[in-house]
């Protein structure tokens, strides 16, 4: 397929870009810095913009069949939200259907699923902006008409790639250790290309 993956440079990012890449796919990049990537391969295309900007996003967008979005802000608010947006309307205008984003565990339904620590001091205090710009991020996703996978992994750890991960798994379930690896939530968000099972809906991901 030919993917655009935005948030490329990120540490989720660049592992969606890799195992894509070794999957076959013809990959575009969307980067504000190329030499952030730090990838070379004959099926990979860069595309330097900034995600902010919707006339750089939508030039970048056409021609692809499908989109993934793993932006990330630190504990910035609004820069999810607000480049999903631009992502969204692109998308719309070009006639891409398939969305496949990353959120967090914790937003929405799957709110049931965190801790006292998750969710009263990390997203209740130093990564507030975060988590309220994931809430607007999904709202747009889900709003938008398009055939979207919003994925909500918990805490990102670093680690190889085990595709032995528990995904889809009730918003009251408690018994996940709320951390994935990095090289996992990829695997996971590639397999949705080819699996309609999560179409319209909101997999939570952990071990």
């Amino acid at each position: 397929m030919k993917l655009i993956i935005f948030g490329a440079t990120g540490s989720v990012g660049k592992q969606v870009v890799n195992q894509a890449l070794k999957k076959g796919h013809q990959v575009t990049a969307f980067v504000r810095d190329a030499a952030k990537l730090a990838v070379e391969h004959e099926n990979l295309r860069i595309a330097t913009g900034n995600a902010m900007d919707a006339d750089s996003v939508e030039s970048a967008i056409q021609g692809h069949d499908a989109v993934l979005v793993s932006i990330g802000a630190g504990r910035k608010g609004t820069v999810r939200s607000e480049a999903t947006r631009h992502i969204i309307a692109a998308m719309k205008k070009l006639g891409i259907r398939r969305l496949i984003c990353q959120s967090t565990l914790g937003v929405g339904s799957s709110r049931g699923n965190l801790n006292m620590v998750w969710k009263y001091i990390m997203f209740g205090l130093f990564l507030r902006q975060a988590y309220a710009d994931h809430i607007l991020q999904e709202a747009h996703v889900m709003k938008s008409g398009l055939d979207w996978t919003i994925v909500r992994p918990g805490a990102f750890v670093n680690g190889e790639l085990t595709g032995d991960y528990r995904h889809g798994f009730s918003g009251s379930d408690k018994t996940t250790k709320l951390k994935i690896s990095r090289s996992d939530v990829a695997d996971f968000m590639l397999k949705q290309l080819f699996d309609p099972r999560y179409l319209h809906k909101t997999p939570g991901l952990s071990y």
